[in-house]
């Protein structure tokens, strides 16, 4: 194992040596650059371990395993988890993307391998899924991760950019009833990650779109896009809002109505901001995946209009 290894660092050691005789290491190549590629495929074997064990541990434990079987999910959560399935497959799959064109391969296939890879990791979270007791197999998650998948491949594919990007904002639930603290605990979890993650109530999905993009001739700010975003709130479990506690004392907060909630709002494109600095470009793509805080317009199920002078 140590001589395998060993082996393999000093093969990435010649190929890197090789790559910076021909182009600057961290330039983008114009041709196929065999480093490049073997040092992005073992990268992306090396995330998606760390992410699948991190995952594993956030996810999953605590909850027993079964035999593989299939759940038909589409009516939970008012189809919260969906959206989150939507973002998570395109998320993987932009900064992959951009991962692979520092390979020099030909445009097309870097956007298939980097598009595709978003997918490829939501799929073989779906066969955990399907291993779970608490869980199962679900087609309505694999569809809303070839969606995911779809929005940042055909986009790349039709305009060599995301004119139309998915972005996540969160912010927490604080519940001063102790039924409802204890419930959302066990639903959620208590640490900030924890319920960033898991708890759909705090949690909106939004369609980002760059207006100059689509009008390139017009004089408004390159950075400025119009998004539109989807929520839910007061869900305290996947269907309905009864449950039985730890203790067998049958709950049930039915009157707390569960609602979908639909924002427009302005937000900024990162990436049209202009600058040199590759640190400050890359910083750029990852803030871009959050819908930066801005006033919104809100409408819900319940029939309520609301104005949010800052909302995230």
């Amino acid at each position: 194992m140590k001589k395998s290894l060993l082996m393999l660092i000093l093969l990435l050691h010649f190929l890197c040596g090789e790559a910076q005789k021909k182009v600057s290491f961290f330039s983008i190549p114009d041709t196929t650059t065999p480093s490049h590629v073997w040092i992005l495929t073992g990268t992306t074997a090396a995330l998606y371990g760390a992410s699948l064990a991190a995952l594993n541990t956030a996810w999953y434990k605590g909850y027993p395993r079964s035999s593989f079987h299939f759940f038909n999910d589409m009516g939970e959560w008012n189809q919260m988890d969906k959206a989150g399935h939507i973002f998570s497959a395109y998320f993987i799959g932009k900064y992959s993307r951009e991962m692979w064109r520092w390979s020099g391969l030909p445009r097309k296939k870097q956007i298939w391998i980097g598009g595709l890879t978003g997918f490829a990791f939501q799929s073989v979270v779906e066969v955990l899924d399907g291993f779970s007791s608490e869980w199962g197999f679900s087609w309505g998650d694999m569809g809303a991760n070839a969606i995911g998948s779809g929005m940042l491949v055909s986009q790349e594919l039709l305009w060599n950019e995301q004119r139309i990007q998915l972005k996540f904002s969160s912010h927490p639930d604080l519940y001063n009833d102790p039924v409802l603290r204890a419930k959302t605990d066990q639903l959620f979890g208590e640490s900030f990650w924890e319920r960033t993650l898991k708890n759909y109530n705090g949690q909106t999905y939004w369609l980002s779109v760059n207006v100059y993009s689509f009008r390139k001739e017009s004089r408004l700010p390159k950075w400025l896009n119009i998004a539109v975003g989807y929520g839910a709130d007061n869900m305290l479990g996947g269907r309905d809002n009864t449950w039985t506690d730890q203790h067998g004392v049958d709950q049930d907060y039915s009157h707390l109505k569960r609602i979908r909630q639909f924002y427009l709002s302005p937000d900024v494109d990162f990436t049209k901001i202009y600058t040199r600095k590759k640190g400050v470009k890359v910083l750029f793509q990852v803030l871009n995946m959050i819908k930066f805080p801005a006033p919104t317009l809100e409408l819900n199920s319940s029939g309520q209009v609301k104005l949010h002078a800052l909302y995230f």
